[in-house]
């Protein structure tokens, strides 16, 4: 599908927040996605390729996808902060893309320390059509608000993911609220070596 793509600098809450928007060209969207990137003390930014593929995928399938860099990556301004600050970045990002396409139902999604973003604020928010996690670090954390959180999640994860294996994800997910749903992919590792085509396949055929 024919894309269009708006590069912009948004005011957050620490400074301008780098931003990229992609839209269906040849249709009207049918719904709004935020994607959330790595963690960015380890490199992570808006360009990694899991959430290229991300954004490809759900754009794809009719969606106006939006990619931006947390404070301090990139062009954004700001200092990393463990995390709080991240959250409010990704809020900040989520009501300038729905001012920009007010009606639309909307998807958070992130892949790794931003999967923990964009469920932090799905659970707080508690209207979104879903949130997607990609790779959650399953082996560093406690479940501990998503046993209680009603928004539908979808985790995606590599079959040979290092930060959330087999085992530990399983466990984790058992103790996750409905409604939920769990993907495993074969890849190689927790970047989806060898697996992105099976990613991205899987995000556009999400329903």
């Amino acid at each position: 599908m024919a894309r269009r793509i708006e590069a912009h600098l948004v005011e957050g809450p620490a400074g301008k927040l780098e931003t990229l928007l992609e839209a269906p060209e040849d249709a009207e969207p049918r719904a709004l996605a935020l994607i959330c990137h790595p963690h960015p003390l380890f490199g992570g930014t808006m360009h990694n390729k899991v959430v290229y593929r991300v954004a490809r995928a759900l754009r794809t399938s009719g969606y106006v996808a939006v990619r931006f860099n947390f404070r301090g990556v990139g062009k954004s301004e700001g200092r990393h902060d463990g995390g709080v600050g991240e959250i409010e970045d990704a809020r900040a990002m989520l009501d300038w893309s729905r001012n920009r396409y007010p009606g639309l139902p909307y998807t958070l999604a992130g892949f790794s320390f931003g999967s923990r973003v964009a469920l932090s604020l799905g659970c707080a928010l508690q209207d979104a059509e879903r949130v997607i996690a990609l790779g959650y670090p399953a082996a560093r954390y406690p479940v501990d608000g998503l046993a209680h959180c009603g928004v539908p999640k979808i985790f995606v994860q590599s079959t040979h993911d290092e930060h959330g294996p087999p085992a530990e994800m399983d466990a984790f997910f058992a103790q996750v609220a409905e409604p939920k749903r769990l993907i495993w992919v074969e890849a190689r590792d927790h970047f989806f070596a060898g697996g992105l085509d099976e990613l991205e396949q899987e995000i556009g055929e999400l329903k």
